[in-house]
């Protein structure tokens, strides 16, 4: 009968590359990316930042707010603020007109601003760009120029194969590019100056109105005088220049700043309003063989109003692209600033857009999530924001820390009394199991912002009895083959045959629980949830890579290999209920009324099978038997002779 040849060893050194692995990983992240030693903590253990808000009709009516609104309003707001990738956060309704979002530790300035915002969203047609800094401008060549050409060939939407081009702006839309300084100061120019350049009839007047009847959106005519004189003194570089939300004529030119303050625009109204667009998701950018091309994208599907809409603007904006590159391009409009221009390289009829570019996947997926949740019903007026104590939550926090340090202590005592010498083992594969579940929780709360919270530290003291019971139902299985007459090598190899099972069973189904709880519950008993999950799964890595293994090495020595009283294994501590048992080491030990009896394997002879061994101590455990049968008899004959 063939035998698996076991490598205990070879398990040992694969659970040491993980984790040697897992925390270079982590040393790497926290050298270049600052990510931290300790898992980052929710907010009932850290304390943050609470925010009030009061929501408003964004369009200015006295409307009510309904009850409908401020759910919408408060679903939303979950979804960005589980996009940018904040953990653990809590938004809830205070009464019937206030919404309360408390955000852990610290968020930085993006985040807070995402959730005051009302950002609203809208496409527009781009009419003139220029640089907001001189920092991207070359020596001879006019701002505006060169903002066209690199913006341009960074990003395009398309419904087919991915294009580049370069832009070249006109010297009729463009802005004259005399302002350009030297070094890293603003474009914007003094208003005199900004005055004399934006009086283009020479009147000594600033119109705001078109000098001609513009015959579409973008039609050069919508660049007012207006419009010239606020681009010419616009400082993108003013945080207080970027931050003018979305109040805006949705059928007037618009001039404002992308994000990053790097370029400035002027904008024709708007042809598709946000609303209209139904979906964005972030993914791999195919040519038109259904091929990857390996780089990023960000897709878009409009509704029915939004497809007719983008239809109309797609095809016009496409006819300009042989004649004007800057008029060729559209920009996305979120709190009145643009997060994206790119051209248009082909009509677009089934509402089904593609934007591609130098995109990352992290900076895709941050284009589609401000697209996705670019719209909100309502705006927000801020009645508070203060920071919250983690006083009462760090009392907990040290409860609980202690709380599984007993537990502990009470498992090693408990395995020290019932399994003696094995509880070495068991003490080594807690300690084992916690260090991996420290590791695997400070990984994910870099790699995906996850934080601890008070029941997930529930969900972790609750780990150290999973992985006690898969010990006890391993040991025990093979103190059941001890007991049984078999030696111990296979002892530890017919017990685990069968406790396996039975382990994968109990974690499959402790599996299942933290899976039901974590999709079906929410708030903290989703973090509870999540933390048994991760601890069932190392308590499987920790039993099948380190705990097992162990034990096969652990019987090759002597104290455990030849049953010492103290090992946990000896068969007559045990209860070995079968006359004939293994000693180890070739020996036959038959254990009758007087003193044992061996049959060792005498040195040059053939060394037997395990099963000719056990055969033979059957048969001798049976002569044994059928000897004390005959003497019984024989006594009962005296008897009856007298």
């Amino acid at each position: 009968m063939a035998t698996t040849r076991r490598r205990p060893v070879r398990s040992l050194i694969t659970l040491l590359i993980v984790v040697v692995i897992g925390v270079a990983a982590l040393l790497v992240g926290h050298t270049t990316r600052g990510a931290g030693l300790t898992p980052n903590l929710a907010l009932d253990l850290e304390g943050g930042t609470q925010l009030i808000l009061t929501p408003t009709s964004a369009d200015g009516s006295d409307r009510e707010v309904t009850s409908a609104d401020l759910t919408e309003a408060i679903n939303i707001i979950r979804n960005r603020v589980d996009a940018s990738g904040v953990a653990e956060a809590e938004i809830t309704s205070m009464g019937t007109d206030n919404i309360v979002v408390s955000l852990p530790g610290h968020p930085d300035k993006e985040t807070l601003d995402l959730i005051r915002s009302s950002s609203q969203m809208d496409f527009r047609p781009v009419l003139v760009t220029g640089a907001a800094t001189t920092q991207a401008t070359s020596s001879g060549t006019d701002s505006t120029g060169a903002q066209s050409g690199a913006q341009s060939g960074e990003e395009s939407a398309q419904s087919g194969e991915e294009s580049t081009q370069s832009d070249a702006a006109t010297d009729e839309d463009t802005p004259s590019g005399d302002a350009a300084q030297s070094g890293t100061a603003t474009t914007a120019l003094p208003e005199d100056q900004a005055r004399q350049l934006a009086d283009t009839n020479g009147d000594g007047t600033i119109s705001d109105t078109p000098a001609t009847t513009p015959s579409d959106h973008s039609d050069s005519a919508w660049v007012t005088e207006q419009a010239l004189l606020d681009f010419y003194m616009l400082d993108c570089t003013d945080p207080a220049s970027r931050a003018q939300g979305s109040v805006s004529d949705p059928d007037g030119p618009l001039v404002t700043c992308d994000e990053d303050g790097t370029y400035k625009y002027i904008l024709g109204p708007v042809d598709v309003k946000g609303a209209n667009l139904d979906t964005a998701t972030a993914g791999l950018v195919y040519n038109s063989q259904g091929q990857s091309t390996g780089k990023w994208g960000v897709d878009l599907q409009f509704d029915a109003e939004g497809t007719k809409a983008f239809a109309e603007a797609s095809q016009r904006l496409y006819d300009l692209e042989s004649t004007d590159a800057t008029r060729n391009r559209f920009a996305v409009v979120l709190d009145g600033n643009v997060i994206t221009s790119p051209s248009m390289n082909s009509p677009i009829t089934d509402g089904r857009a593609q934007i591609s570019g130098n995109f990352t996947p992290a900076s895709a997926r941050a284009l589609a999530n401000q697209l996705s949740f670019g719209s909100l019903p309502l705006d927000f007026t801020v009645q508070s924001e203060q920071q919250i104590s983690a006083t009462l939550g760090s009392d907990h926090l040290e409860k609980g820390i202690w709380a599984g340090f007993i537990g502990l202590l009470l498992v090693v005592a408990y395995m020290i009394w019932q399994y003696r010498g094995l509880a070495v083992l068991s003490a080594g594969s807690l300690v084992v199991a916690a260090g991996l579940t420290y590791l695997v929780i400070t990984l994910l709360s870099w790699l995906i912002g996850y934080r601890l919270s008070l029941p997930g530290v529930a969900g972790l003291i609750v780990a150290v009895g999973i992985t006690a019971d898969s010990f006890i139902v391993y040991f025990e299985r093979i103190r059941d083959e001890v007991r049984d007459g078999r030696p111990l090598v296979a002892a530890v190899d017919e017990g685990w045959e069968r406790a396996k099972r039975t382990i994968i069973v109990s974690d499959l189904v402790n599996l299942i629980a933290a899976a039901v709880l974590y999709f079906l519950a929410v708030g903290g008993v989703q973090g509870f949830a999540f933390t048994l999950g991760v601890t069932t799964i190392v308590d499987l890595v920790v039993i099948f890579f380190f705990t097992h293994p162990m034990m096969e090495l652990l019987i090759r020595v002597p104290f455990f290999g030849e049953g010492h009283k103290l090992s946990g294994l000896d068969p007559e501590h045990l209860g070995a209920h079968s006359s004939a048992v293994y000693a180890g080491r070739g020996r036959v030990v038959v254990r009758g009324d007087g003193a044992a009896t061996t049959a060792p394997t005498q040195p040059g002879e053939a060394r037997k099978s395990l099963a000719e061994r056990r055969f033979e101590a059957a048969h001798a455990a049976a002569a044994t038997g059928e000897a004390d049968a005959t003497d019984g008899a024989a006594d009962e004959t005296k008897e009856l002779d007298r």
